[in-house]
């Protein structure tokens, strides 16, 4: 996907933006939530709870160890999280299926600092 600096930088920004769990946080998320559990995925095959395992791994490099499929894998989780964040539930940020998605790709949306709506659009 990302091949100059220019784009990597941009991608690694959008994901650390939307991506507001630190990595202990996703950890024990993770390892507390068994797998599927309350998470729904945009495409059946897409498995939410190994996609959380990956982003994870993301978490705990550095910009220069990211390799190409690093870069794919945060364009991609970035771009589920915004979909999600846009498609919130009207009343309840606490809703369990549409927030424990989240949750496994990194991002609690009952943060000060979580986008919703149209402010999802960061």
């Amino acid at each position: 996907m990302a091949d100059t600096d220019t784009e990597v930088a941009e991608v690694w920004e959008d994901f650390h933006a939307l991506v507001n769990m630190t990595s202990p946080e996703l950890r024990d998320w993770l390892v507390n939530t068994p797998d599927g559990v309350d998470t729904y995925a945009p495409e059946p095959d897409l498995d939410v709870h190994a996609l959380g395992l990956q982003v994870l791994q993301v978490l705990d490099k550095r910009r220069t160890d990211l390799t190409p499929s690093d870069i794919d894998l945060m364009g991609e989780v970035a771009d589920l999280i915004r979909s999600r964040l846009t498609n919130a539930p009207p009343d309840d940020v606490n809703d369990a299926p549409w927030r424990d998605t989240l949750m496994t790709l990194g991002h609690d949306p009952t943060r000060p600092d979580s986008p919703r709506g149209p402010d999802a659009d960061v």
